[in-house]
């Protein structure tokens, strides 16, 4: 790996991922055993059997890690609606007060539309300074969808909102030490995977006058991908939609980390709309990268993950909400 290297990457000894919101819940999940990761599913939910948890359309995950005693914990993002996150999260008993930042992958209505709901249901238990860690300026721009012919306004990621509630937005276009874990910084796109996910921005080589309908693919600038290095275990990338790409995302954070160790990778990695061969060649390239632990979520693509389970069955762990996934001692 190249040695230049723009900051020193914190080391946990034990990191935990709990599923907030994702598309699927499997109450009935038998026990799972794997050498790299203690998997914890849940069933009934204990003390509330009248309660169980929600799914929807997008992502949202807690992050825990301890390092000599010390802990940390982030909310990596919020789903597609508060009502889920919400729920869930009360659910599982998670402490607002125990969280030490909120961190967006970036800018898609799936993964921040619970923001402002959560923000504003917790705000009050939450640390003073809570900050909300994201990759770039761009994240707040407007997102258009194209939808029966016609080009319809999507989403927006409110600042001023934000603002308002006291959570501080952090810009992180470069790789960025947090307490335990850290961010890739913008993602680079070094293989033959095409920058996927369909909405659309204006293009800003436009002057204000000129903007109105110059809209170009969005190549997410902003998009950042959360990682832990394990101690004696490796990298952890957790790519919550991967458009940029899983293997750029993966590669961009090793080089971040300045390790060749991938232990585990984990979220989505936008393969549902590929053809085959596009799918077959990013297989060949994880199995290049040879991670011990791969936990395909959200918009990973049943197809793909069936090449996952036929071709690396050793190394995929089924998601569902509510499970906790533990890494290192």
């Amino acid at each position: 790996m190249n040695t230049a290297h723009p900051f020193t990457p914190p080391v946990v000894d034990a990191l935990t991922v709990r599923v907030l919101v994702d598309s699927r819940y499997e109450r009935f999940l038998p026990r799972m055993a794997h050498p790299h990761v203690k998997i914890e599913h849940v069933g009934r939910i204990t003390g509330r059997p009248e309660s169980t948890f929600a799914c929807e359309w997008g992502l949202s995950l807690h992050l825990a890690s301890e390092k000599d005693g010390a802990k940390a914990q982030y909310v990596l993002d919020f789903g597609y609606t508060p009502e889920i996150i919400n729920r869930n999260f009360d659910l599982l008993g998670i402490e607002p007060g125990k969280i030490n930042g909120l961190i967006l992958s970036h800018g898609h209505l799936d993964h921040f539309g619970g923001l402002q709901g959560f923000v504003k249901q917790h705000r009050g238990q939450m640390r003073d300074d809570i900050a909300l860690y994201v990759g770039g300026e761009t994240v707040f721009r407007t997102k258009w969808v194209k939808e029966g012919g016609e080009t319809l306004e999507w989403c927006t990621l409110d600042r001023a909102a934000l603002e308002a509630q006291k959570v501080m937005p952090m810009c992180c276009p470069k790789p960025q030490a947090l307490e335990g874990a850290f961010t890739s910084g913008y993602i680079e796109r070094t293989s033959f995977e095409e920058v996927t996910g369909g909405s659309l921005v204006v293009d800003d080589h436009f002057s204000e006058a000129e903007r109105a309908g110059k809209l170009v693919k969005d190549s997410h600038p902003d998009e950042h991908a959360t990682c832990y290095i394990v101690k004696g275990k490796g990298l952890v990338v957790i790519s919550s939609c991967g458009h940029t790409g899983i293997i750029n995302t993966v590669r961009s954070a090793m080089k971040a980390a300045n390790v060749d160790k991938v232990h585990a990778v984990m979220g989505g990695f936008h393969l549902g709309p590929a053809n085959v061969e596009y799918l077959q060649h990013t297989l060949k390239e994880l199995q290049a990268i040879n991670p011990d632990v791969i936990v395909p979520m959200h918009c990973t693509g049943e197809r793909f993950i069936d090449m996952l389970r036929q071709n690396m069955p050793d190394k995929v762990v089924y998601s569902n909400v509510g499970s906790r996934y533990t890494f290192g001692s």
